[in-house]
């Protein structure tokens, strides 16, 4: 009798771990068919094509060039505004980001966000606007916000200039992609990919600073950045030695200058005075 008992456990713990085996090769295996073409190639230096047209939160056509036309550095994002779940975290984490942010959209910098599903509106991207702009709570910077909707022929053009790889997945009626922040210069290259629902306002704003080419921040966004390069690793600025020793050598080498200029004068004024 003991052993039917044991015999019976045996076969139903035998056959719960294949079961739990069989789910969890099957969720992997779903996995890496979500994650088959999906990610980013980065293209630093690139230049996006600005005379791609898409439809303001307004329904106007307008070009990605009238975002780049202030001499400010631009973020860009690509999402879609009916997504479940991540475009959302992406949009929550930058949002939080630039509420602590000093500088505000519009004024420093300007904000793009790009639909990649073709059938989403102009009063789609406008309602998205105006739940986001309640969030940031900064009636001034909304003139810096950009909600775009486009064809798709705009849509993949952009996403391979900036080397956005995604797809449709039909069983889940959803799109897989990954979430990245572009930062691109005044003239629409790519200047940082930064990765992730999250970032620190040092990341964001150094970012920013090297993209307009020191022409926003002060003396020291200019000096941090010249101590610190962005890790691809760490996702942030780290502290860069090599710069500091070659700034410490540069102020050695003055210093050293400013004791021998003056001793070399008077050595040569002596000789001159012995030799008359």
């Amino acid at each position: 009798m003991m052993f039917k008992s044991f015999l019976f456990t045996f076969l139903v713990l035998f056959s719960v771990s294949s079961f739990a085996g069989i789910e969890n090769q099957f969720k992997k295996n779903e996995m890496d068919e979500l994650r088959d073409g999906v990610g980013i190639d980065e293209k630093l230096g690139d230049k996006i094509d600005l005379n791609l047209k898409f439809k303001n939160e307004q329904g106007e056509e307008v070009s990605l060039g009238s975002y780049f036309q202030s001499g400010k550095p631009v973020m860009l994002a690509l999402v879609y505004f009916n997504c479940p779940s991540l475009c959302n975290f992406q949009l929550n984490g930058i949002v939080e980001t630039l509420k602590k942010l000093e500088w505000t959209t519009g004024n420093e910098f300007e904000f793009v966000i790009a639909s990649i599903e073709p059938t989403e509106t102009p009063d789609l991207a406008k309602s998205k606007k105006e739940s986001y702009m309640t969030v940031y709570d900064r009636k001034e910077g909304a003139k810096g916000w950009h909600f775009l909707t486009g064809s798709q022929e705009s849509i993949t053009a952009l996403a391979d200039q900036v080397g956005f790889r995604y797809k449709w997945v039909e069983s889940r009626n959803e799109y897989a992609h990954t979430a990245a922040t572009y930062v691109l210069t005044p003239e629409g290259k790519i200047s940082r990919y930064l990765y992730g629902i999250g970032f620190t306002p040092k990341t964001l704003r150094l970012s920013l600073v090297e993209a307009s080419n020191n022409k926003i921040g002060n003396a020291v966004d200019r000096f941090l950045l010249y101590c610190f390069r962005y890790d691809p690793e760490k996702r942030g600025y780290a502290f860069y030695a090599f710069n500091i020793m070659r700034a410490g050598a540069a102020v050695s080498v003055v210093a050293l200058l400013a004791f021998l200029v003056p001793f070399w004068i008077r050595q040569r004024k002596q000789r001159l005075k012995e030799n008359s």
